[in-house]
């Protein structure tokens, strides 16, 4: 699914080399190299501050710390995607209240989300799943009109675009994860948080630091949670090639659908928005009729593939104390019961991208 393997030994001297300099210099905790990549991350997003942090779940119990999310309040969300949405609300003592899916690019349905706000919602968190930019813009227009604040969790769209702005840069804050199978990936576990807000990047700073600004002198609850330099020497390396990686992803991506737009009975292919530029971090069709019998021809070509996400998170039992069960997001639901998702990584060539294709076309 991931050829991290590939692309280490294609850049295997830049990134000896970087790890090599973390190793010299001692300076393995907040050093240069981390505040290094936190300039080069503002300068890529254009945002203002890019704050490191251990990992992209961390990142949103941060955000949401920052904002002062307390047991009791509600935060809106959807119930189709990685878990660590709803596990950072939940470990807060804050409830999650979902809002089903547009069926076309599995994000959350922004005209569903007012119907979900009550004097108890303090903040939304969209998620721009699979890469594929969600309408920050009409979000953001619904959370101001009501007063809430906005975490973009951008774990799967580092480099994707909205209507020509990155993702990340137009919420109240951003949620990034540098894990090694996402477009802009490390070489162990990293996250990043991103904001415009002055006064929240200060108090973004001191949650991570064990609530300090200053050594000890702890003026808040916090969390220690640092991105090590050697993660950032990587991160680094990989920034400078991101645009280019996230290019042949487009690539493979247009040649799966090329292929597999000729079986529009049999298979929904990924749609894009037209004010989205997206990013890939998954390629993933919905199988129209039963998935496993394509599942397993695949097994037998020796293709990989897998579901992403198989029980949304209304379904799940860690969170079945939250008052939702299932039928109540029925296109959540088709979704995780059909949805197949296919190789995607920024070493996969176009010939490669059309043997898949044509595998998974025999298949259905």
């Amino acid at each position: 699914m991931v050829d991290v393997v590939g692309q280490y030994r294609h850049y295997q001297e830049e990134f000896d080399s970087a790890v090599l300099s973390v190793l010299k210099s001692g300076a393995y905790i907040n050093g240069p190299e981390v505040k290094a990549f936190e300039r080069e991350m503002e300068a890529y997003l254009g945002v203002r501050h890019a704050i490191g942090c251990a990992n992209g779940t961390e990142a949103l119990q941060i955000a949401m710390m920052a904002l002062d999310i307390k047991p009791g309040d509600e935060v809106i969300t959807t119930p189709f995607t990685f878990v660590a949405t709803t596990e950072t609300i939940a470990l807060l003592g804050a409830r999650p209240v979902y809002v089903d899916i547009d069926p076309k690019t599995f994000n959350i349905d922004p005209e569903k989300i007012e119907s979900r706000i009550t004097s108890k919602t303090k903040a939304i968190i969209p998620v721009h799943l699979f890469g594929q930019p969600c309408d920050i813009t009409r979000i953001s227009e619904i959370a101001k009109k009501h007063g809430l604040a906005v975490i973009e969790d951008s774990a799967q769209a580092v480099g994707a675009r909205w209507k020509g702005a990155h993702v990340g840069t137009v919420g109240d804050i951003s949620c990034t994860s540098f894990y090694p199978s996402k477009n802009l990936g490390a070489f162990g576990d990293g996250g990043m948080i991103t904001t415009n807000d002055d006064k929240l990047a200060e108090i973004i700073r001191s949650v991570a630091n064990h609530g300090a600004a200053k050594t000890y002198h702890h003026d808040r609850l916090g969390v220690n949670s640092r991105l090590d330099s050697m993660q950032a020497a990587v991160l680094r390396v990989k920034l400078r090639y991101l645009d280019e990686w996230n290019g042949n992803r487009s690539s493979a991506a247009r040649v799966y659908s090329s292929v597999l737009s000729q079986f529009p009975d049999q298979v929904q292919i990924p749609y894009v928005d037209p004010n989205a530029s997206p990013i890939w971090h998954q390629y993933s069709l919905i199988i129209k009729g039963d998935r496993a019998p394509v599942m397993e021809q695949l097994k037998r070509e020796a293709i990989p593939h897998s579901v992403y996400y198989p029980i949304p998170l209304h379904m799940q039992e860690a969170y079945s104390g939250f008052g939702a069960r299932q039928g109540d997001f029925p296109l959540s639901e088709f979704a995780a019961d059909h949805i197949l998702s296919l190789p995607m990584h920024s070493e996969l060539d176009e010939e490669t991208a059309h043997y898949i294709a044509t595998k998974v076309a025999e298949a259905l």
